[in-house]
C-alpha cells in the first residue's frame, strides 16, 4: 500500500513502506517526453535529462553528484521515453535523505552550463550513431515509424543528429520551465521510511517551486497513410524484423486481457512463437512479442532475428501464430498465462525501485494507482471469451505493419506475406 500527499504547489509525493527492506528507492517522474516536443526540436527531453547530472547549485560537478550517491554504494540513473522522464536512485537506508536532496537539486537547481551542454551534445549524437549501427535497435525505430508515421509517437525519443545539433540552451531552459513544474511531477519513494519525514524534507526543498502551465502533448492520428513494409537494406549476417499492430492505451480496461494474449503469443520460452519458430521449425534463435501502452494508444510488436534466407518462412509463421489468436483458446493455456503473468508481477514487487516506479508511473500518467492485488484480481477474472473479444479488436489484416533491417530490397514480396 502507498500513502499520498499533494503539497500546496501541486507536487505529488508517494511513499510505500517496506518494513524489512535495507534499500530505499527514490524516483522523480516528470511529464516530459518526445510527445511534448515540436519536430524541429526532437530529442529535447532526452537532451535535458542528461544535463542535471553535470552539476547543481549544491553539488556543482558531476563528480560530486556521483560521489554522494555512488560513493556510498548506491546507484543512480535517468531515462526518457515518449511521455515521461525519470530520475532515480537506489541507496542503503542510512543515505536516502542525502540522496533525495541530490535528486531534488538536480531538477530544481541544475547549473545548465553551456560548456557542459556542448560536451553532452557530442555524447548524445554518438549515442544516436550507435543506435543506427545496431540492427536490433534500428528495427524498433522503424516499426514505430510506420505504426505512427509523421508524428511524435513514431519519432526516436533521442531525436536525430540534426535536431540534437540545433537544440540551444534557451530551448532547454524554456522547455524545463514549462515541463519541470510541480503539477507535472511525481516523487515516489519506497523502502523502510516514514511518509511524514519524506514529505517534510521534500516540502522544505521545493516549497518555493512555482507552477507553470505545461505544454500539451501530441495526440495520435491514424489518418496518415504509411506503407505496410519498411526496409533498411544493409549487409548483415542476420535479418532483424518486427511485425507490429496498433494496441491499447493506458486508459483501456482491455489492456490487461491483451497482456495475457501477448503472454500466450510470445512472452517466454513456452509461448506459441518461441515453440513454433525456434523449437519446432528452427527458424529463429530469438523471437518474442511485447505490448506497449501509452496515454491514447498502444502497440503489439513481435521481434524476430533470423537468417536472411529464412526471413519469408519466419514472417509466414509469425503471421500464422498471430492469426491463431483469433481462434478459441483453451482454458489450460489461459490458466498458464495468467499464472505466469501474476508470478512476474509479484516478483517485481520484491524490488524497491520497481515498487516506486509502479506507483509513480501510474500517478503521473493516469492520475490513479491500481495496487498489485487489484491487478491480480482483474487478471483472475479474464476468461476465454475476453481473449477472443480483444483478439478481434486488435488483430486485423489491414493493420499489420512490417519493419526489416537486413539484406533485402523488395517490399512487395513481404507485403504479400502479411495477408491471412
Amino acid at each position: 500500500m502507498h500513502q499520498k500527499t499533494t503539497l500546496d504547489n501541486g507536487l505529488r509525493v508517494l511513499t510505500s513502506n517496506i518494513r524489512h527492506s535495507q534499500s530505499v528507492a527514490i524516483l522523480i517522474s516528470v511529464g516530459a517526453g518526445s510527445r511534448y516536443e515540436p519536430p524541429e526540436l526532437a530529442g529535447l527531453s532526452h537532451f535535458l535529462e542528461h544535463l542535471p547530472f553535470k552539476g547543481t547549485e549544491r553539488w556543482p560537478t558531476a563528480r560530486l553528484i556521483s560521489e554522494t550517491i555512488e560513493g556510498v554504494g548506491g546507484i543512480m540513473n535517468a531515462s526518457t521515453d515518449r511521455e515521461m522522464t525519470v530520475f532515480w536512485c537506489k541507496v542503503a537506508k542510512p543515505h536516502y535523505k542525502q540522496s533525495l536532496a541530490v535528486l531534488l537539486d538536480m531538477i530544481l537547481r541544475p547549473i545548465l552550463d553551456p560548456e557542459e551542454m556542448e560536451k553532452e551534445r557530442e555524447v548524445i549524437q554518438e549515442e544516436l550513431r550507435m543506435t543506427y549501427d545496431y540492427p536490433s535497435q534500428l528495427v524498433d525505430l522503424l516499426i514505430d515509424d510506420i505504426l505512427w508515421p509523421d508524428q511524435a509517437m513514431g519519432r526516436d525519443v533521442g531525436g536525430t543528429i540534426d535536431t540534437v545539433k540545433s537544440i540551444s540552451l534557451s530551448d532547454v531552459e524554456d522547455y524545463m520551465a514549462h515541463q519541470y513544474n510541480p503539477h507535472n511531477t511525481v516523487i515516489s519513494v519506497a523502502g523502510n521510511i516514514d511518509h511524514t519525514e519524506v514529505v517534510n524534507q521534500i516540502n522544505e526543498h521545493s516549497h518555493s517551486w512555482s507552477d507553470q502551465e505545461s505544454l500539451d502533448w501530441e495526440r495520435v492520428s491514424y489518418t496518415n497513410q504509411s506503407p505496410k513494409v519498411k526496409i533498411d537494406n544493409r549487409a548483415t549476417d542476420q535479418t532483424h524484423l518486427c511485425v507490429g499492430l496498433p494496441g491499447l492505451s493506458l486508459e483501456d480496461p482491455d489492456r490487461f486481457t491483451l497482456s495475457i494474449m501477448n503472454c500466450i503469443l510470445g512472452d517466454g520460452m513456452s509461448s506459441r512463437l518461441f515453440q513454433n519458430l525456434r523449437e519446432t521449425q528452427g527458424l529463429a534463435y530469438d523471437v518474442s512479442s511485447s505490448t506497449n501502452n501509452y496515454k491514447d494508444c498502444g502497440s503489439l510488436v513481435i521481434y524476430c532475428g533470423t537468417e536472411p534466407n529464412k526471413v519469408q518462412d519466419s514472417i509466414r509463421s509469425i503471421v500464422s501464430d498471430i492469426k491463431s489468436m483469433l481462434d478459441p483458446i483453451s482454458n489450460t493455456e489461459l490458466s498458464k498465462a495468467k499464472e505466469y503473468t501474476k508470478g512476474r508481477l509479484l516478483l517485481r514487487m520484491e524490488d524497491t525501485r520497481s515498487i516506486a516506479s509502479w506507483s509513480g508511473t501510474q500517478e503521473l500518467l493516469t492520475d490513479q494507482i491500481l495496487d498489485i492485488d487489484q491487478v491480480v484480481s482483474i487478471i483472475d477474472q479474464i476468461d476465454t471469451d475476453d481473449l477472443s473479444r480483444v483478439a478481434a479488436r486488435v488483430i486485423s489484416e489491414d493493420k499489420f505493419k512490417l519493419a526489416i533491417v537486413g539484406p533485402h530490397t523488395t517490399p512487395d514480396i513481404f507485403e504479400q506475406l502479411l495477408s491471412f
